[in-house]
């Protein structure tokens, strides 16, 4: 696959092919998440309206229970047989008001424990075919044990747990009826006296939970915290025992809304609500229902897709040979410059890239035959002080040379040289690499102020500066400026490889006496060592000056 338009169209078709599939993903995760969240926002709803259902229905009831039991205990003002048997009527009276205004009552009771009393029972009213509530003969509490929670559970259950209970469905065992019971434990000065309830049908009440349906096989149903069931549509709650209920999925008593679990190797999807009476209110459907349809759609997608990518097929194929015949004429051409030939004809002229890479390319290869020794030439850079290097200063100063031979107007110029005093005293004592540092500053130093010109390092510690133009003007200026750069930078520093003494010597170039740039370069290294010398009488002067102060 060496061909430019072959790469290019496998290249785009293949950036085609992974943008089309990464938005069909895209697009299918985005379409699975939004049909999810749309099904547990109706799971939601459906919960939310059946909990208002079964609040009406429970809440009427719980209330009904606990104002009778508040009234119980407040009317109570003892046990013995005459006391209870007044209390017992005034209360028969009370708890017939509030059971008629109760949802869906099928029996209501007020019973007294054996250990308090046998002659006074307590009363039992039932309405078991809706035309009003008729006494009923209570059940022989005396022939239970009452401390087995497992009989007589509207009852027993209470006593033990000595608070208020929603007990779960159960079958009555004189009316033979399915219920579910609210029952409150009545104490007199810390003695319990006996249990005041009502039972409501559980037909009714698992006609309410069971009309809450969705889609083909979600469902709703009753637990309570600790995951024992109320009523589910396919399973018999009544008759269940310790041994036959079915375990409680993991997932399922989260205390987030939105559940998710499996149960019968189905993974499902859930919601629940609270109920005041300790209730939770699930509505379920298997996760395959929950996310939709959404898996129907990748065959077309996939369709869809291959589709596009043929159809960019085509076209990156048509619209790469106009791309690849212009750089294929270019690749020529280039092939021949490599050779030497630059005698070579490119015909593309269209104003876009490649036009502008073609007309670009041709003035490049027009430079390059006249350029390309100068190029090799530019790279020359100390490589510690990262000015340019003796051969740079050695092949400006022939460009000099030619321009002096060939008469051009702007020859005139000025050609500074630096010495780094002191370089081998801080070598032998701080070591060499302090050694460069006094170098690198003395560089930093020479072209912070010369910025405009060429600075040379030409020797161990020699440099060189050639000024032209305005630099050339304002040489007296630039060479003042030096020294109190230099000055500046002893002053902030006690470190002697970092302080700068530098000796120069400048000399402009006379085209009268001057034979040659050479000659320049001898009267302004001439010059420097003069001042070399000059500064080293002044250091011993000042140096004898001081001992004879010291004296």
């Amino acid at each position: 696959m060496r061909s430019l338009r072959t790469k290019i169209a496998v290249i785009t078709m293949s950036i085609v092919l992974a943008a089309v599939l990464a938005m069909s993903c895209i697009s299918l995760i985005f379409i699975k998440q939004t049909e999810h969240h749309r099904s547990d926002q109706v799971m939601l709803l459906l919960c939310e309206a059946g909990q208002r259902n079964l609040e009406y229905y429970f809440s009427s009831v719980q209330k009904a229970v606990s104002n009778v039991a508040s009234y119980v205990e407040e009317d109570l003002d003892g046990v013995d047989d005459e006391k209870l048997s007044a209390h017992m009527e005034r209360v028969r009276r009370h708890f017939g008001e509030l059971a008629t205004k109760a949802n869906g009552v099928l029996t209501y009771y007020y019973r007294i424990d054996p250990e308090v009393s046998k002659t006074v029972k307590g009363f039992w009213y039932t309405d078991l075919d809706g035309k009003g509530f008729k006494e009923h003969e209570v059940t022989d509490i005396t022939q239970y044990d009452t401390s087995d929670t497992s009989k007589l559970v509207w009852f027993t259950v209470p006593k033990y747990e000595g608070q208020a209970i929603w007990l779960p469905p159960y079958l009555t065992d004189t009316l033979n009826v399915k219920v579910i019971s609210y029952n409150v434990p009545i104490f007199w000065r810390g003695i319990f006296v006996g249990v005041a309830g009502i039972e409501i049908d559980y037909t009714t009440m698992a006609e309410q939970v069971e009309s809450i349906r969705l889609y083909n096989n979600g469902y709703a149903f009753l637990n309570n915290r600790q995951g024992d069931l109320f009523y589910h549509p396919y399973i018999d709650v009544a008759n269940l025992t310790e041994e036959t209920m079915p375990e409680t999925p993991d997932g399922l008593l989260s205390d987030s809304t939105f559940l998710h679990y499996t149960f019968e190797n189905v993974e499902k999807d859930a919601v629940w609500m609270p109920l005041s009476n300790g209730m939770r209110l699930n509505v379920t459907a298997p996760v395959a229902e929950t996310e939709g349809n959404w898996q129907q759609l990748i065959p077309g997608i996939i369709i869809g897709a291959v589709c596009v990518v043929l159809a960019a097929g085509l076209f990156v194929m048509f619209y790469t040979r106009r791309i690849s015949r212009p750089l294929e004429q270019l690749t020529e051409a280039a092939e021949q410059a490599d050779s030497g030939n630059y005698d070579y004809e490119l015909t593309y002229e269209n104003d876009d890239e490649l036009g502008k890479l073609t007309r670009t390319f041709k003035r490049l290869s027009g430079h390059v035959r006249d350029n390309i020794d100068n190029l090799n030439k530019q790279v020359f850079i100390d490589a510690l002080t990262n000015v340019k290097n003796k051969g740079a200063f050695e092949m400006d100063l022939e460009k000099l040379r030619n321009e002096i031979e060939s008469g051009k107007a702007n020859q005139y110029f000025s050609l500074g040289v630096f010495d780094c005093d002191d370089l081998k005293a801080i070598n032998d004592r701080y070591g060499h690499d302090k050694g460069d540092i006094y170098l690198q500053s003395a560089s930093r130093a020479i072209c912070s102020v010369f910025s405009e010109s060429s600075v040379y390092r030409i020797g161990g510690d020699e440099f060189s500066v050639i000024l032209r133009d305005d630099d050339y003007q304002n040489k007296e200026v630039l060479i003042d400026r030096f020294k109190v750069a230099c000055d500046r930078i002893n002053f902030v520093t006690d470190n002697e490889w970092e302080k700068v003494h530098i000796s120069m010597g400048f000399a402009d170039y006379d085209p009268i006496h001057d034979g040659d740039v050479s000659d320049v370069v001898r009267r302004a290294d001439k010059v420097m060592y003069e001042n070399k010398r000059l500064c080293k009488e002044s250091k011993k002067h000042k140096a004898s000056h001081d001992n004879k102060q010291t004296k």
